[in-house]
């Protein structure tokens, strides 16, 4: 059996396809369902964020476990398998473990260290947990990969400064030297997770340079207000409907959406009263603003994959902070692969163990009524003897298979004792 990853990343997969792909809590219960009924598969894990979906698996036979993936995230999104295929990026064993800790640690993300992803990756794995799809194998890498996340932020400073993508957004919609949103209107929609982040980034704005104002625009009005209200008492800041979107767009400078929604919050006619020049910014995927937007006269539009490059550029790549964290995966990554050798033997030693005790027995058992004139005393020294025998028997193969478990003569070792025991 091998451990594989497909994934689709923002660095390999155009926006569209990224959207298409996207799951949100219901698709991912199908897809984990649909992919343990594949015969080729034996425990799976989906990541599925906003620049991201990638499924881990442990499988049989490779390259028809991998075909079944595609078949059902095909199946899901209506992309074709040759579509996927031709942006997926396919890992297995070693590499898979180096990738997950990468993610894990905010590696991988636009955002280098960002915070978001550790929670995704732990959500992603008790998800699966819930649904009984996710089996030692798995279990182990990403209890692993949690702790290699947990140590790369404990350890290095990667975490230092804007590690959310809603706060690298602000960053962004602040430009170059911090004040573009002196004195401007700006609306945020969506009171989700990532919308109460950009919220939380613009009030956090030194007085010098903060928005004159900011509206909260949310589907649902009281969830906007409960945001409001935890964000502190502020005339700056007020709660809005969505009903009402269309005039707080008209007054806008600076427009966030965030909303988990699968087609377009905003159209062109919700833009229909803007005169004035104003700035678009789109964190949703899919996206929550119908790229039509982009072409009418006034406006400015970021989605994911231009934010992506104008986050990078904005806040760096913070190289030395990464060189130390990919030092720490490094060692991780050994320290999995040590361990996963040994609990690769663990199992076949153990039933051969189980085996030739079952069998001792057995033959103690057959002669028993031969030696009925021993004592008890004399009968627990025979018994005694047999298993020293046993026991010196088994120390050598035990030593060599915890030695070599992993390789490819552990391997070979391995499955010679599963042949000729039957284990």
């Amino acid at each position: 059996m091998s451990v594989v990853v497909i994934g689709l990343q923002h660095k390999q997969a155009p926006l569209s396809l990224l959207e298409a792909v996207a799951l949100g809590d219901a698709d991912l219960h199908k897809v984990l369902t649909d992919l343990s009924h594949r015969r080729n598969l034996q425990e799976m894990v989906v990541l599925s964020t906003c620049l991201r979906t990638e499924v881990y698996a442990v499988v049989d036979r490779f390259h028809d476990a991998v075909a079944e993936v595609y078949e059902v995230l095909s199946d899901q999104s209506g992309v074709s398998v040759e579509e996927l295929a031709a942006h997926a990026t396919v890992r297995f064993d070693d590499d898979v473990t180096s990738h997950l800790f990468s993610v894990a640690a905010g590696l991988e993300s636009t955002v280098l260290g960002e915070s978001e992803v550790i929670g995704q990756v732990r959500r992603a794995f008790e998800q699966a947990k819930e649904q009984g799809v996710c089996g030692p194998v798995l279990s182990a890498l990403f209890q692993h990969a949690l702790q290699t996340g947990k140590r790369v932020r404990t350890e290095t400073g990667i975490t230092r400064g804007t590690t959310s993508f809603a706060h690298a957004a602000v960053t962004v919609a602040r430009g170059e030297g911090g004040d573009g949103l002196r004195d401007k209107r700006v609306v945020v929609v969506g009171a989700g997770g990532m919308g109460v982040g950009v919220s939380r980034a613009l009030c956090d704005i030194p007085s010098g340079a903060a928005p004159r104002s900011i509206v909260v625009v949310n589907r649902s009005l009281a969830r906007a207000q409960d945001l409001v209200r935890e964000a502190g008492e502020s005339a700056k800041l007020r709660a809005g409907s969505l009903e009402g979107v269309h005039s707080e767009l008209a007054e806008a400078d600076v427009v966030l959406t965030a909303v988990a929604a699968e087609s377009h919050v905003l159209t062109a006619a919700h833009f229909s009263g803007v005169a004035h020049p104003t700035l678009v910014i789109d964190l949703g995927v899919p996206r929550n603003v119908d790229p039509i937007v982009g072409t009418l006269a006034p406006v400015t539009l970021l989605d994911m994959d231009a934010l992506s490059a104008s986050v990078s550029r904005a806040l760096g790549e913070r190289e030395e902070e990464s060189i130390a964290a990919r030092s720490i995966i490094s060692d991780e990554v050994d320290r999995f692969r040590t361990a996963s050798r040994q609990r690769g033997a663990a199992p076949v030693i153990a039933a051969l163990r189980a085996r030739l005790e079952s069998l001792r027995e057995a033959e103690l058992e057959r002669h028993r009524a031969q030696l009925a004139d021993l004592s008890e005393a004399e009968w627990e020294q025979v018994d005694a003897a047999t298993r020293a025998v046993m026991a010196k028997l088994l120390h050598e193969p035990t030593m060599l298979l915890k030695e070599t478990a992993g390789t490819p003569r552990g391997e070979r070792l391995v499955e010679a004792l599963r042949i000729l025991f039957d284990l």
